[in-house]
């Protein structure tokens, strides 16, 4: 599956078009709420940004990955959570606004902090044999234009026009939903000679950076006194991840197969795990906290 019009063109318009939406969810009002009561949004994005990557390492070393699939694991590890973590939260009783806020920002900060990782993972698993290198600038150009601005789009949008934006949401979710699908109905058939060798070697690995941060994301949230729906945001926003952000970076810019193998493997099998977080959310938080109807209400508890 190399580089052609529907990747180079069609993957970054539609993830432009998902960060719109994801845009509208948000309100400045939700931020200052979240800086009143930082800890959650503390705990998340140090652990999305920095400890999920490092956790991608650990795994590589582990299981001793072959460099393509190492390198396509750091990457998924170092992305942020998407429209999808929204909505698992929704579904768990989580605080809705707390994943939506650090989705925004997680997004915001990995427009840096993605090609630092990737680079180094290239480095580090490829060294002297293969001349691959993320083009920083551009990568930071790239990802800024469709992380950044879409966003603040999104949110002009919201300000403007919030019916119309409440209306979008769902659509915007599901295209997000079918935009991913696509992308690994389009991966698999593009590798099928090499499939069930290459999902041998990344599955295992995605299976256990997808379980490694939703249990990092329950355990120190609720050490450090959050909520149950905070912890709940805060795991699935580590457990769920921009499957489709990981496509582009390893598609786009790396032009490799193989290195997308993890993102895409991860794309799939987060979501039997995104379906347990939101049975146990709604086994341990009663429909009747305010948390689970009103995002607002949810800030508000103790963190």
């Amino acid at each position: 599956m190399e580089s052609g019009p529907l990747i180079s063109i069609g993957l970054p318009i539609s993830l432009f078009i998902i960060m719109i939406g994801i845009g509208m969810t948000l309100t400045a009002r939700e931020f200052h709420q979240v800086t009143v009561k930082p800890t959650g949004l503390i705990i998340g994005s140090v652990a999305q940004i920095l400890v999920m990557p490092l956790i991608a390492f650990a795994l590589c070393w582990l299981l001793s990955l072959p460099p393509a699939i190492a390198v396509g694991l750091v990457i998924i590890a170092a992305c942020p959570g998407g429209t999808t973590s929204n909505l698992f939260t929704l579904l768990a009783r989580g605080n809705v606004a707390l994943s939506i806020v650090l989705t925004v920002c997680a997004s915001l900060i990995t427009v840096m902090t993605l090609p630092i990782f990737a680079n180094y993972a290239l480095q580090l698993y490829f060294g002297a044999e293969r001349e691959i290198v993320l083009p920083f600038g551009r990568t930071v150009a790239m990802l800024s234009a469709i992380v950044l601005l879409p966003v603040m789009i999104g949110m002009g949008i919201r300000a403007w026009q919030p019916r119309l934006a409440h209306r979008a949401e769902g659509v915007v979710s599901i295209f997000g939903g079918l935009v991913l699908a696509v992308l690994v109905v389009a991966l698999v058939y593009g590798i099928r000679d090499r499939f069930l060798e290459l999902m041998a070697q990344a599955g295992p690995s995605a299976i256990l950076l997808n379980l490694l941060g939703v249990g990092l994301g329950l355990l120190c949230s609720r050490a450090c006194g959050l909520s149950r729906p905070q912890a709940l945001a805060v795991a699935t926003e580590l457990g769920i991840k921009n499957g489709t952000l990981g496509l582009m970076v390893t598609l786009t810019l790396l032009h490799s197969s193989e290195m997308s193998v993890p993102s895409a493997i991860y794309g799939v099998l987060m979501f039997p795990i995104g379906f347990l977080l939101a049975a146990y959310g709604r086994r341990v938080i009663p429909s009747t906290k305010k948390s689970a109807d009103t995002p607002a209400a949810g800030l508000t508890e103790a963190g």
